[in-house]
């Protein structure tokens, strides 16, 4: 009922464990708190929170228009609700070092298990579009330290996300990505691959777990589960994969409505009002109610 009972700090320390087990780790970008559960029952390691799926929940483009503190507020939202730990896109930091500094202990607080910062200039773009550019070297360095050097859990997941591979090429993602991990990064989240080799590469030259972006129409091909974890990779996301899935639906189901007058024909698309009170633990609610007003009022 409610929220997840398991604390923060415990979440991190769980995750951390894993994480250094070597097993691949999967987390499912949640688009809401209702799905972050879902993606828990349905089995997966983690959640993910993309910064692509809260910009164009407000409607907007993943150009860096969020504030941290419509992030962290979502993300809470999204933490609370499942006792997996929820990995945030905290973009740029939001700022200078400084900025990065605060970012990591707002989104500690958030009950998030762990963030990443990106080498991208500010505004930002979307990882797989044309056009981005990266700050040089000692700007992404000095994001990175902000960050670890402000963090107060020690389990709190710092990643360092570098952009320089669809700017400068592979050697000098490659790189980048050492310089990041000697700047205190503890995982490296090398965006917008364009092949099993490239992650690979990577594997061999950080010592550090790495992650891999699985977002549909993008730069990268949608590599499986196996082939990820053959390569090394120990954390793979899919960002927008259920946005993208739930939009289409409802895109076509609004078609449906406005040609037949009803959604009789969709019944079997829908999450049945039973399993949405199951997974709400709408039974649980009852209960409570039950067990708190268990008097009677006088003259009534």
């Amino acid at each position: 009922m409610l929220y997840s009972t398991v604390p923060a700090h415990e979440k991190r320390r769980a995750f951390r464990e894993r994480l250094a087990s070597g097993e691949l780790l999967r987390f499912p970008g949640a688009f809401n708190p209702l799905s972050a559960r879902l993606i828990e029952r349905k089995g997966f390691e983690g959640v993910y929170i993309s910064g692509a799926v809260l910009s164009a929940d407000l409607g907007l483009p993943d150009i860096g228009l969020t504030t941290l503190t419509e992030v962290a507020g979502r993300g809470q939202q999204i933490a609370r609700m499942t006792d997996l730990p929820a990995i945030i896109d905290a973009d740029t930091g939001f700022g200078e070092p400084m900025n990065v500094a605060r970012t990591i202990q707002t989104l500690e607080d958030a009950g998030i298990a762990g963030t990443h910062i990106e080498d991208q200039i500010n505004p930002k773009r979307c990882g797989h579009l044309d056009g981005k550019a990266v700050v040089d070297e000692d700007a992404a360095i000095k994001r990175i330290r902000a960050a670890a050097d402000a963090r107060r859990d020690p389990n709190f997941l710092i990643m360092a996300r570098t952009d320089i591979r669809a700017v400068e090429g592979m050697d000098a993602a490659i790189r980048r990505a050492q310089a990041l991990v000697d700047a205190g990064a503890d995982a490296v989240f090398p965006e917008a691959m364009r092949s099993l080799e490239e992650f690979a590469a990577i594997r061999a030259a950080v010592d550090v777990p790495i992650l891999a972006n699985m977002t549909e129409f993008g730069k990268s091909d949608l590599f499986s589960v196996d082939q990820l974890r053959d390569v090394g990779v120990n954390i793979v996301i899919w960002p927008v994969s259920l946005l993208r899935i739930a939009m289409g639906a409802a895109s076509r189901a609004l078609d449906t409505l406005m040609e037949d007058g009803h959604l009789t024909s969709r019944l079997g698309e829908m999450q049945h009002r039973a399993d949405l009170y199951d997974l709400i633990d709408y039974e649980q609610y009852n209960h409570f109610d039950q067990d708190v007003f268990n008097f009677t009022v006088p003259g009534r």
